[in-house]
């Protein structure tokens, strides 16, 4: 009994987690209980107490999973030398896409920063971060782009990947928003062509 409760208990725990960021991502931070999670995986309110004590300890929780998730998949393929810049740039973008394939969803650190104010310090914190490590990383593989001549900015990498992550964050909003699908991949390809022709707009 003792085994099979402590093999449970990592598997618990990710099942919290999942619905807490499908939460956060369709409802935000501040709509959603404990009783909510509780509901969704037909367990006790004492439960998800047990692995994470407050709703702020599973929000950090939350963000750090996901941020790693990320960053893990963009240092893979950023160091990729076989790769096209723009191949590199799909594959940042092919999470957004997949949002936008869903009625409600968006990314969850910019389902977060809509409510910034109403958040505990510590995932602020964290959502600043991802946002300084998202716009790092573009940054560095917009500069790529125009060092192997496959990009042709029309503003310096670091002002131009601003643009590219606000405009993917935005248009995932709006979208969500209107319900148009073609919002996003109207944004995408707008933005494809000025990085790559040097469209001024």
């Amino acid at each position: 009994m003792t085994k099979s409760t402590t093999t449970n208990i990592p598997h618990t725990s990710d099942q919290i987690l999942d619905i807490a960021e499908h939460l956060i991502q369709t409802r935000g931070y501040s709509a959603f209980s404990y009783q909510d999670v509780a509901v969704a995986l037909d367990i006790r309110k004492a439960s998800i107490h047990y692995h994470f004590r407050s709703k702020s300890d599973l929000g950090i929780a939350v963000v750090d999973r996901y941020a790693a998730k990320f960053s893990a998949a963009l240092a893979t393929i950023a160091h990729d030398p076989s790769k096209s810049s723009m191949a590199i740039l799909d594959h940042y973008i092919s999470p957004y896409m997949e949002f936008a394939k869903s009625t409600d969803k968006v990314c969850l650190c910019g389902a977060l920063a809509g409510e910034m104010m109403a958040l505990p310090p510590e995932i602020r914190l964290r959502v600043e971060a991802f946002f300084i490590e998202h716009h790092a990383w573009l940054a560095s593989i917009l500069k790529r782009g125009v060092d192997r001549g496959e990009f042709h900015l029309s503003a310096k990498p670091g002002k131009m990947a601003r643009l590219v992550f606000g405009a993917l964050q935005g248009a995932l909003l709006v979208k969500r928003t209107t319900g148009d699908a073609s919002q996003l991949k109207d944004v995408v390809d707008a933005l494809k062509a000025q990085i790559t022709e040097g469209t001024k707009f």
